[in-house]
């Protein structure tokens, strides 16, 4: 169920740091994770869990579209964040270290239960080895609209050296990357830790838009923007999407079975391409 809804850039904001929240409502991320998991200590975990419902349910967030990161279910908070989050106003709830179906239609009962509107939505991290194994059956479950690769938690649990290429972990974004695609679902990339490096940045989510991911995760301000560059289509290529529709059009309008343009070949699929790009300008 792929929309037209941006995600390229999609922030983490810890949700017990007020400074945080009320900072967040001015930086230009396509899409905001209001975080109740990692980035909040266990004795500031119900606080942060009212903070984020009263953040999600402001509308002082303008035009972003707002999530929260609950606990999972075998936590102590997993059950309450689910709770609170179902009625706060977010479009989705993220889940951690999401493992098979099976933990999904328990979320998704959860969310039912607590009366969560039936187009609130469950981003699923995949995190682990068992998420990458059952990664296409994770993104063909009917609540999940947006799978949210967790690259630190995969480290750690392959043992693996982060290293600048990623190529320890490459194989394993891709068989993601393939399930979100044969599922029509979205798909953003991890997040980049070293925010003093923003040369190493750029090049890693330049990386992850090469293979394919519609937005990266973010865990600082600073990334937004070049994030967002990065996802846009730059004028030149607005231009040449423009360029490749028309000449194809003319060629078809005139009969004709070959179409080129600047001496490549036009088929179907180039058109298809194209017509991406300038829905994404749009």
């Amino acid at each position: 169920m792929t929309t037209l809804t941006r995600r390229r850039s999609v922030l983490y904001m810890p949700a017990a740091n007020e400074r945080a929240l009320e900072k967040a409502k001015s930086i230009p991320a396509d899409a905001i994770i209001f975080d109740l998991e990692d980035a909040v200590a266990p004795d500031a975990k119900e606080e942060a869990r009212g903070k984020a419902v009263a953040a999600a349910s402001s509308g002082d967030y303008g035009d972003r579209e707002l999530t929260i990161r609950c606990n999972g279910l075998d936590t102590p908070w997993g059950a309450d964040d689910i709770a609170a989050a179902a009625t706060s106003g977010a479009s989705a709830i993220v889940i951690p270290k999401v493992g098979s179906t099976a933990e999904l239609d328990q979320i998704s009962s959860a969310l039912d239960a607590a009366g969560a509107p039936a187009d609130m939505t469950i981003w699923a991290m995949i995190e682990t080895p068992s998420a990458i194994l059952d990664c296409r059956a994770i993104a063909a479950h009917p609540r999940v609209s947006v799978l949210v690769m967790g690259t630190n938690d995969l480290y750690r649990e392959l043992n693996a050296t982060m290293v600048a290429s990623r190529h320890p972990v490459l194989p394993h974004l891709a068989t993601a990357l393939l399930a979100a695609r044969e599922a029509g679902k979205v798909i953003v990339d991890g997040v980049y830790n070293d925010v003093r490096d923003p040369d190493g940045f750029v090049l890693e989510a330049k990386q992850g838009f090469e293979m394919g991911f519609d937005g990266k995760t973010l865990v600082h301000p600073s990334q937004v923007e070049p994030t967002n560059e990065i996802w846009s289509p730059s004028a030149e290529e607005v231009e040449h999407a423009k360029a490749v529709i028309a000449a194809f059009e003319e060629a078809q309008a005139a009969g004709k079975g070959v179409v080129t343009l600047d001496g490549k070949m036009i088929e179907n699929l180039h058109v298809a391409m194209a017509q991406r790009v300038l829905a994404s300008a749009d």
